[in-house]
């Protein structure tokens, strides 16, 4: 390895410093620009007080993640790959966010032209994968002391499957306060602690993200003074997918990513339920959060018992990463 556990350190510091700075600069211009967010009327009646604060902040986090990645790209390929696919869907999320709020067209881009992008940034980076890897194809098996499969040509499906799944996973979850910058910052750094372990150097570019997330957090916690938008889940999606991918532990998703599990689930659930029956529920309301919400719970006590969830998930995942290798 190039860098060591103080790279990574110094550059979570980096990432949390340079967020709370670049915050400081852009929230006021974001403000001025009347970039707030529209808030369903469907939805909790709590959220309603929400309409307006300032969205799209991802780029926040995202500028800091860069600035503090910089110190790190030299010769190291991985480093750079996972920035692009984690900045390439954050700019898939940002003109999304951007069509619903400046263009004021509630639904952002059109489900074929968000397919179209996401395929494009999503095949570069396979490109990059079967480029580099000369192990492509493996998929450690968590709990497995050296178990792995290799799925061959079938990766690619899985891959693509893999990706627009933690995507739009990470981006359903982001519905309350703090839920998915917070969750994020636990997986992220599980991934940072399962890379140094692995001797892979993009240990350090995921302690920078959750730096940056942590510094994010401050400004995104109930109640929120700004929100991340399609901007910062896109590219939060991105990153954990691209991760993932790189050190072979994409089943490690359904561990330490429960969170996101089950609140995609949710959505799968009422939605078939819904068709099936004609009409018909399974939950108050989908994602999860919000049928919680809708059952009576504090919406910070929500955020709070999956924070204590994922965390106790990666303690889980750090079970089920000793000897994979």
């Amino acid at each position: 390895m190039t860098y060591d556990i103080t790279d990574g350190v110094y550059g979570a510091i980096a990432g949390f410093v340079a967020c709370i700075v670049i915050y400081n600069l852009l929230a006021p211009y974001l403000i001025k620009l009347k970039l707030g967010q529209q808030v369903r009327d469907d939805g909790p009646k709590s959220h309603l007080n929400k309409s307006g604060t300032p969205t799209m902040g991802g780029v926040i986090f995202l500028s800091s993640l860069l600035i503090g990645s910089l110190m790190f790209l030299k010769n190291n390929m991985d480093i750079s790959a996972l920035l692009f696919i984690t900045l390439s869907y954050g700019v898939i999320g940002f003109v999304d966010d951007y069509i619903k709020v400046v263009k004021k067209r509630s639904l952002g881009l059109k489900a074929k032209e968000k397919i179209i992008a996401q395929t494009l940034v999503t095949t570069i980076f396979l490109y990059y994968l079967v480029s580099t890897s000369s192990n492509l194809g493996i998929v450690y098996i968590p709990f497995g002391k050296g178990l792995s499969v290799n799925l061959g040509f079938l990766y690619i499906p899985f891959f693509y499957i893999m990706m627009v799944g933690t995507v739009n996973s990470v981006n359903l979850t982001d519905g309350l306060d703090g839920l998915a910058s917070g969750t994020t910052i636990l997986v992220t750094m599980f991934f940072g602690f399962s890379a140094l372990y692995l001797k892979n150097d993009v240990f350090v570019i995921s302690w920078v993200l959750s730096g940056s997330l942590a510094g994010f957090l401050l400004f995104n916690c109930n109640p929120a003074k700004i929100f991340m938008g399609d901007t910062g889940s896109l590219a939060l999606g991105g990153f954990i997918a691209g991760i993932t991918s790189i050190l072979h532990l994409e089943l490690f998703i359904l561990i330490v990513g429960l969170v996101y599990v089950i609140e995609t689930l949710s959505v799968i659930i009422q939605v078939g339920y819904f068709k099936l029956t004609k009409g018909k529920r399974v939950f108050k309301m989908a994602p999860y959060h919000h049928h919680l919400e809708l059952k009576g719970h504090k919406e910070q006590k929500i955020v709070q018992s999956f924070y204590i969830l994922t965390g106790m998930m990666c303690l889980v995942g750090y079970l089920a990463i000793q000897n994979i290798v």
